[in-house]
């Protein structure tokens, strides 16, 4: 990302070529091959792959998080610290989002769940359940009892980390195999 707002891109085939004339970029986030690009208005661009585009009429946005994979669900923070997601792959597959999640500050999206930090220093977690039949509580993510004074949130592949404002790191865990 350019201190101008234009991208430069590089990878193994052209779905990471940039969209012609996209400008005004503020932020990005990239999953296995498709990109998401936040735009100074507030909308978002989504380019790259076969993968699930952003749902129509998205706007108002001030962070973003792709999935990272197939079974991921991207994500959008909304202005007013609500959260819009939406399936990269499956669209009859989406995350357990919790109901009426709200003042939420950042997100973080893995390869079968997502994080939230909500602006008390708070993190919710939630997965993917849908995707193996074998595990049901795949992609379920355990917030440590207690867990509070949060600055900072990532979520991976199978695993997740929260800084707190002293430093201190944990890592959350996911529900897998």
């Amino acid at each position: 990302l350019r201190r101008d707002g234009t991208l430069v891109c590089w990878g193994e085939d052209a779905s990471v070529a940039v969209p012609p004339g996209l400008s005004n970029v503020v932020a990005i986030s990239a999953g296995g091959s498709y990109t998401i690009a936040l735009k100074r208005d507030g909308t978002i661009e989504h380019w790259g792959g076969h993968y699930g585009a952003p749902p129509e009429g998205l706007s108002n946005i001030v962070a973003i998080a792709a999935g990272g994979s197939q079974f991921g669900d991207d994500l959008a923070l909304r202005k007013d610290g609500t959260v819009a997601e939406w399936p990269v792959y499956y669209n009859d597959d989406a995350y357990t989002m919790p109901p009426g999640l709200a003042d939420v500050v950042a997100v973080a999206s893995g390869n079968s769940h997502a994080l939230a930090l909500k602006k008390d220093g708070t993190v919710v977690a939630w997965g993917f359940p849908r995707f193996n039949f074998m595990n049901p509580n795949y992609g379920q993510t355990n917030v440590p009892a207690g867990l509070s004074n949060v600055v900072a949130i990532a979520a991976g592949e199978f695993n997740s980390f929260a800084l707190k404002k002293d430093g201190e790191r944990f890592q959350l865990d996911v529900a897998c195999l």
